[in-house]
C-alpha cells in the first residue's frame, strides 16, 4: 500500500493570515486535529494541529526550569481564559509549525511511519508540487487492520 490509498483527501487547508479563532472554528466545524496552513500560492507553508491550543512545556535558557506556555505566552495561573481570549485575533502564521514533515502520495506505508516518528507528528500532509492534496493521519493507519481481514 502507498499513501495515495490511505489519505483523506481533498484536505481542508487554512491561510497563513487567518486568526486562530477562525482555525478552531473550522478544525472544529470539520471534527479535524490539524490545518496544513498554505500560502497566497496556495503552497504548504506550515501546519496547526489541536495541540497547538493547548499548554506547552518551554525551558528557561541556561536551566533544567520548565514552565508552561499558552499561543508562546508563559501561562499565568490564573486568568488562562483571557489569554485565550486575546489570542483570538493572533494569526495562523504566529503559532503554526513551521518545519512540516510532508509526504508524497506515491510513497510508502513505512515512510509514514518513519516520518510520523521523526517528526513527533500525528498528521501529515500530503503535497503534490507544494500544494497540498491530502492528509494521513493514526486514524488512517487503523484502516489497514480492515483491509488486511478483509
Amino acid at each position: 500500500m502507498i499513501v495515495r490509498e490511505i489519505m483523506v483527501t481533498p484536505a481542508t487547508t487554512i491561510r497563513e493570515n487567518c486568526s486562530l479563532e477562525e482555525a478552531a472554528k473550522l478544525m472544529l466545524q470539520r471534527n479535524i486535529g490539524c490545518l496544513p496552513v498554505v500560502n497566497e500560492h496556495d503552497e504548504l507553508c506550515g501546519i496547526m494541529t489541536e495541540s497547538d491550543f493547548t499548554a506547552k512545556e518551554k525551558g528557561i535558557p541556561f536551566s533544567f526550569v520548565r514552565f508552561p506556555h499558552v499561543f508562546g505566552e508563559w501561562m499565568p495561573k490564573e486568568g488562562v481564559e483571557r489569554l485565550y481570549q486575546a489570542a483570538r485575533t493572533t494569526t495562523v502564521r504566529e503559532i503554526m509549525s513551521r518545519n512540516v514533515t510532508s509526504l508524497k502520495e506515491e510513497e510508502s506505508l513505512e515512510t509514514v511511519l518513519e516520518r510520523m516518528l521523526q517528526s513527533g507528528f500525528h498528521r501529515l500532509p500530503v503535497v503534490k508540487n507544494r500544494k497540498v492534496i491530502g492528509v494521513v493521519a493514526r486514524h488512517d493507519l487503523l484502516r489497514l487492520m480492515l483491509t488486511r481481514l478483509s
